[in-house]
């Protein structure tokens, strides 16, 4: 009985304008971040600018579990909800680690394949707004999700791969001559590895709600 009178009830829509408006959070971030590895003269205000889209990020998640405990009907699963808004959070606070990092170790300049990491991050997050938009209706669009959820694995591989060349390029340029810049930048393809991993998170997080729903 329960389960036919809230199949009839209006289901809140809301989360889905919050799930999309931190999914530009995301984009804002990342293209911020990519903009920090660009170094230069602009590498504090592209910090701050990732800082900034942290901060509105957090808001809205705060939204979102306030609205999961004052809703009555929600589209899916409250736990799947609030893990995936978790999930979320976790890219742009792990972008915000990143510039705390490259603050502290006032670095001003990057190696090309930074540079290439911040591209797959960039590409990532649109992949992200595309699997949030097509949430609303799962059903229709299952195989399309299904496709960008791969799409992101692949990124993450790409990732991977680049996260190991810049490593090994780095060893084999200051392994003789400067062991802290190959510390320091280790520390940094990791942060860029890790935020490349928590879009992955959030891809395979859509698909397994997508799963529970088909």
């Amino acid at each position: 009985m329960l389960g036919w009178f809230q199949a009839l009830m209006p289901r809140e829509e809301k989360f889905f304008d919050y799930f999309s408006a931190h999914a530009q959070t995301l984009v804002a971030g990342s293209r911020a971040l990519r903009a920090v590895l660009e170094g230069g003269a602009d590498i504090s205000a592209s910090c701050a600018a990732v800082m900034a889209h942290e901060n509105e990020a957090d808001k809205i998640t705060h939204n979102v579990m306030l609205a999961v405990r004052r809703t009555f009907i929600t589209p899916f699963d409250r736990g799947d909800i609030q893990d995936l808004i978790a999930l979320m959070d976790d890219a742009i606070d792990q972008m915000q680690q990143t510039v705390k990092a490259i603050t502290l170790f006032e670095l001003t300049s990057f190696d090309p394949l930074m540079r290439d990491m911040g591209d797959l991050i960039v590409r990532a997050s649109d992949l992200t707004v595309e699997l949030i938009a097509d949430l609303r209706d799962m059903n229709k669009n299952a195989i399309r999700m299904s496709s960008l959820a791969q799409h992101m694995t692949h990124l993450e591989e790409q990732a991977d791969h680049i996260h190991d060349q810049g490593i090994k390029k780095l060893f084999t340029t200051h392994r003789d001559t400067d062991p802290m810049a190959f510390i320091i930048g280790s520390e940094i393809y990791s942060h860029l590895e890790k935020v490349v991993d928590r879009f992955e998170d959030i891809a395979n997080r859509v698909n397994g709600i997508l799963i529970e729903h088909l």
